[in-house]
């Protein structure tokens, strides 16, 4: 990908820092690739007394890659993503049966200073949503917006601005039409990126609640990876990945500071690539 990246870029990081892998459910995934770009995966999960399961399909060739995704719900989930059907593009068409009104195409350009992206969705009266940035040596400026043709009304609008280097990344975005102003910063120790750390504050103009996180990665070996987070309502989480051949295993917790009565959540998701 070239250029500064999408608008959702902009803090992904610090996201990705403080939430990714945080599951407090049961989660099998089961998945397997040949040789000619045919995958299947099944994944079963239980969240709390409910189980769902899922099957899925790839197909990989070249710059074309084809996800067809069945649920326990009868639902049919199709999503085509072909690169450089133009210079510089990705495209994505996504589309969902029964509910065929709430496919999509999305359109994505990249280049050196500057990226797009917009998406349209597949019925008479759609959201039309589009995306800008703009960037040079890790700087990263960009907005986004979205509006219902159908109601004649804006559903979202959002700017924001990042700064990336080897050994930081910070972010600022106002969101959620104005209402919300969250800021990042995320600080690497190693050119390795074994150890990090994450700082996110996140300020809500209409309540004038204030939301203060901090966490952070330690790679304690290439298989095995712990991560930790804690904000200011007490909620402490913490998690360990690692691997072991063909398996993947994450191990999620968290408890209430505030509350030590109150049972601690776990999960667990195991993921197996024969």
């Amino acid at each position: 990908m070239k250029g500064p990246g999408l608008f959702s870029d902009i803090g992904k990081k610090a996201k990705d820092l403080l939430n990714k892998d945080y599951s407090y459910d049961q989660k099998l995934t089961i998945s397997t690739f040949s040789s000619t770009g045919v995958g299947l995966t099944s994944a079963a999960v239980k969240k709390g007394g409910l189980y769902t399961l899922d099957i899925g399909t790839q197909y990989k060739y070249k710059n074309t890659h084809i996800d067809v995704k069945l649920d326990t719900d009868s639902n049919v989930s199709t999503t085509l993503t072909i690169s450089e059907v133009l210079p510089y593009t990705k495209t994505i068409a996504s589309l969902k049966f029964p509910d065929y009104k709430s496919g999509k195409l999305e359109l994505q350009y990249f280049h050196d200073h500057a990226s797009l992206a917009t998406a349209v969705g597949l019925k008479a009266s759609p959201v039309v949503d589009l995306s800008g940035t703009v960037g040079v040596h890790g700087v990263a400026f960009g907005a986004e917006a979205g509006y219902d043709t159908a109601s004649g009304n804006f559903t979202k609008y959002s700017a924001g601005i990042g700064l990336s280097k080897p050994e930081y990344n910070i972010s600022v975005v106002l969101g959620d039409k104005g209402d919300s102003l969250r800021a990042s910063y995320v600080y690497l120790f190693d050119d390795e990126q074994k150890t990090s750390v994450v700082a996110e504050v996140t300020r809500r103009f209409s309540t004038n609640d204030n939301t203060f996180t901090v966490g952070g990665s330690y790679a304690v070996d290439p298989l095995t990876t712990v991560k930790a987070r804690l904000n200011n309502s007490g909620k402490l989480a913490a998690l360990i990945d690692t691997r072991a051949k063909s398996i993947l295993a994450t191990i999620s917790g968290e408890f209430d500071t505030k509350a030590l009565d109150k049972p601690p959540k776990f999960g667990l998701a195991l993921a197996l690539k024969p």
